[in-house]
């Protein structure tokens, strides 16, 4: 038994060598979108699209930080009232009104939503068929309980302009705040950059991409190249989708260098190659979601909700889901706990670097949301939590259940 569970311990230490070595340096947190401070050498048009359901409560703070962003460029909010039934639409309006730009706000009463469509994904694209009459260059995606620093738009555009990417997503500081917030919110953050290593997504010849729905700003002319929203109209990890979509590019061609296309020695001649976008994703630390999740409860329905959805509905993947969670997150501190009862050093000790790597690699996003240093130590606890949301998720799914938000369930949506 003694060399079954040192055995199992050295995988688990193995993998996680492999994956702080090897894994995109998922694990740090420098790709910010304000580690630089850019300046606008050109003011790209920007339509903000956000759809809305019953959002009243939020849409108050959240409306007026788009309102107030500091970009000197023409900028326009079309807020869509995604059927609401809380005067949500009559608060926007307030909202534009109190800081003296109703003329920016502009409140798209939504249809019913046709068969095929995600309801967020439906109020988008009506959002986006509106604002194209002010022919944006540019789509600013974005929730209605997010609370945009003022600074936002301006970093976005220069860097889409700048660096000359299709797509530039943030993933907007998560409310950190109850203590099931702080034990379990910035886990949600570490194993999605593990899912998607923001590095490998901002490297172009990397096929992973990412992104994060809170805060996406789209070029027009890459949202047409991949045939608009409605490619992506059922996914319920839409801004994943729409990433894959743009990066993936379409099959077209255009013409590059010869860098881009080595095939032959003559200089400075233009080829044909595939056309594929450009995308950056990162993490904001100003920027932020109102949405709380002061309870195990809403934390476990909001993963719950898609987990399952991001295995592609798979019974294979969800089993090598429920045994490598445990033996990469789980062994350490149990071969901790049976070192020390069998007086075992080599596994206690063994058990004891494995837990120390996952608190090293979990540490910078503790950090980041400034909790305390302790909840680094509690990783196992938490991945334990997540297997249990991600086989619930399943679950949902096999009973009809799975996908449901704002009083629409989509049990067999696909991220497309």
């Amino acid at each position: 038994m003694d060399v079954i569970v040192l055995g199992l311990m050295l995988l688990s230490l193995t993998i996680w060598l492999g994956l702080l070595c090897f894994w995109g340096q998922f694990w740090r947190t420098d790709q910010q979108l304000e580690v630089t401070e850019t300046q606008l050498e050109s003011l790209p048009v920007v339509c903000a699209v956000v759809p809305a359901r019953n959002e009243a409560e939020l849409i108050p703070t959240s409306l007026r930080s788009l309102l107030l962003q500091d970009y000197p460029g023409s900028f326009n909010v079309f807020l869509v009232d995604d059927r609401s039934t809380d005067r949500t639409a009559n608060f926007a309006e307030g909202v534009a009104h109190a800081v003296g730009k109703p003329q920016q706000l502009h409140i798209i009463s939504g249809v019913s939503l046709p068969p095929g469509w995600s309801g967020k994904l439906w109020a988008v694209e009506q959002g986006i068929n509106s604002a194209s009459k002010f022919a944006p260059d540019y789509f600013l995606l974005t929730d209605a309980d997010i609370e945009h620093d003022p600074g936002n738009l301006r970093r976005l555009v220069a860097k889409a302009v700048q660096e000359d990417l299709d797509l530039v997503s943030v993933m907007v500081r998560l409310r950190c705040e109850s203590f099931w917030e702080k034990l379990l919110i910035p886990a949600f953050v570490f194993f999605f950059q593990k899912l998607y290593p923001f590095r490998w997504v901002n490297n172009p010849n990397n096929p992973t991409a990412a992104a994060a729905g809170g805060s996406i700003l789209i070029s027009r002319e890459a949202l047409e190249r991949i045939g608009g929203i409605q490619v992506i109209r059922q996914a319920l990890i839409d801004d994943c989708a729409l990433a894959q979509a743009v990066k993936r590019g379409t099959g077209d061609w255009g013409l590059g260098t010869r860098e881009e296309f080595s095939q032959s020695p003559v200089p400075n001649t233009q080829y044909p190659i595939p056309i594929k976008g450009r995308i950056w994703l990162g993490l904001s630390s100003l920027t932020r979601s109102l949405r709380p999740y002061d309870s195990l409860a809403t934390i476990w329905d909001m993963v719950a909700r898609s987990a399952y959805t991001q295995l592609n509905y798979s019974p294979l993947l969800l089993l090598g889901t429920l045994l490598g969670m445990p033996l990469i997150y789980l062994a350490p501190p149990i071969c901790v706990i049976l070192g020390v009862v069998w007086s075992n050093w080599a596994i206690a000790l063994t058990g004891i670097l494995g837990w120390l790597l996952m608190t090293f690699a979990y540490y910078p996003t503790i950090r980041f949301y400034k909790c305390s240093p302790w909840f680094a130590l509690s990783l196992p606890a938490i991945a334990f939590l997540y297997t249990l949301m991600t086989l619930d998720s399943a679950i949902r799914h096999w009973q009809g259940r799975g996908g449901a938000w704002k009083g629409r369930v989509y049990p067999n949506s696909d991220n497309l």
